[in-house]
């Protein structure tokens, strides 16, 4: 370990297990690319962070002094996204790997040059940084120095960087101290990291569940005093990080943490109002033991996919809406669909479940009926709806100790497995079962185009 320039510590490859066979092979393809080019590349966040901790990474993430624009030109198979913070995907068969500029703090100012070619000069330039007046970032394309991209991440073990050139590790921010020690801390003031973005708040939860780490004191006190600010984050921003956090395989903990802080009741303030308050006399505990089932199928390898999740965390809690309804004299679909455009109107100014999700959602938990009929009409159409497996799994999991509800489920598997594709009556003649001729279709003649005839 050695002292670099600044403020920098340097880990050389003989005081790290790093090793560049268990790095993706597209990302080592980026950095020599931008290598033999004449740029800096480093591997950064939290890839190198799991790889010092013995974890597999999920991403591998490239920072560099090239230009998004740069990039572009470098990589055939680059697309340049996003407007907040402009990033470059370089697209390959089974990875992407994203490319970030280093970025720099600075005033609101213009930006010098265009990166689209298509881009003209008599086009509004708009401001390469931008706060709002609570200090949030609303734009943070001011490119500046790797130190300065360093001190601008959230937490000090999300900021190492892994060097291409001498395979080194560059610490500007402590974090490799803080790793050893198994603390998340904000890199800088917590309340002012917090301002620029409210979901720093959730990515602190989820780390520190996720690593079995410490959240740092004073990181800790700033979330619980912030923790009614999360809220000024972009609906559908929070609805991708409460995912991650609920699909971690340590989302039961994730819960513990979002509760203690306050965070929970802002991001689903009805919800938890429900989950303090008790149903004739008995404590909302489904919520809890769905977690812990959810976490043990991702632990185990297994996807829960997103409406399935929804339905099994919050459908006691739609049941109770949906049982509403019916007391008024509404039908079962009906109810059904009023308690879940009633949970969405809830949660979606927040957290926006997007629409897609929200109709599998309503599926999953009125088709329950359905199971109840066998065989019922038509029974291989509801074999194969797309979603059977999530009804099933559903039913499953939240009634399957039940005797009646375990003979119907081992009847709907036996059907399910024995199905097979029918033959479409057209394919068959009814006397001696041998293939139909098609008609040939005659072609209509366009009343405009003249005949053969009149074009001579």
């Amino acid at each position: 370990m050695k002292k670099g320039k600044s403020c920098s510590v340097i880990i050389t490859r003989q005081e790290h297990g790093i090793s560049r066979k268990l790095m993706s092979p597209n990302a080592l393809r980026t950095l020599y690319r931008l290598k033999d080019n004449g740029f800096v590349g480093y591997l950064v966040g939290g890839c190198v962070r799991d790889l010092l901790l013995g974890r597999e990474p999920k991403d591998f993430d490239v920072v560099t002094n090239a230009t998004p624009g740069e990039v572009k030109r470098m990589f055939r198979n680059c697309r340049l996204v996003g407007r907040r913070f402009r990033l470059a995907h370089i697209h390959y068969q089974n990875e992407i790997i994203e490319v970030a500029t280093f970025r720099s703090q600075a005033s609101n100012e213009p930006e010098p040059e265009l990166e689209e070619a298509n881009e003209t000069d008599h086009r509004q330039r708009h401001p390469r940084m931008l706060k709002d007046d609570d200090g949030m970032i609303l734009r943070d394309n001011v490119y500046g120095t790797p130190e300065e991209d360093a001190l601008r991440r959230d937490f000090t073990v999300n900021s190492l960087s892994y060097n291409i050139v001498d395979f080194s590790i560059i610490d500007y921010t402590g974090g490799l101290a803080d790793l050893n020690a198994a603390i998340i801390r904000t890199i800088g003031d917590p309340t002012v990291r917090f301002q620029e973005d409210p979901v720093r708040m959730l990515r602190a939860v989820r780390f520190a569940a996720q690593l079995a780490f410490t959240i740092e004191e004073n990181t800790r006190k700033a979330v619980v005093a912030a923790a009614d600010t999360i809220v000024r984050a972009a609906p559908s921003r929070l609805y991708d990080e409460v995912l991650k956090i609920l699909l971690s395989g340590e989302g039961a903990m994730c819960y513990e943490l979002l509760r203690q802080t306050g965070l929970f009741a802002a991001l689903f303030p009805d919800f938890s109002n429900w989950l303090d308050t008790e149903s004739e006399g008995f404590p909302h505990t489904r919520f809890g033991e769905m977690l812990s089932y959810v976490d043990s199928r991702i632990q185990q390898g297994y996807k829960v996919s997103p409406p399935l999740l929804l339905a099994l965390l919050f459908g006691e809690y739609i049941d109770e809406k949906a049982e509403h309804f019916r007391r008024q004299g509404a039908p079962w679909q009906q109810s059904v669909n009023a308690a879940i455009a009633e949970f969405m109107g809830e949660t979606c100014p927040i957290i926006m479940i997007t629409n897609r999700v929200g109709l599998a959602l309503r599926d999953i938990i009125s088709q329950q009926m359905r199971l109840e009929k066998i065989p019922g009409r038509r029974p291989e159409s509801f074999i194969a709806r797309h979603d059977f497996s999530d009804i099933i799994d559903y039913c499953r999991i939240t009634c399957g100790d039940k005797k009646d509800v375990v003979g119907q489920l081992g009847w709907w598997a036996a059907q399910a497995s024995q199905q097979a594709p029918a033959p479409l009556p057209s394919e068959l003649t009814e006397e001696a079962g041998a293939p139909q001729r098609k008609r040939k279709r005659r072609s209509r003649r366009n009343p405009n185009a003249k005949s053969m005839t009149e074009r001579v």
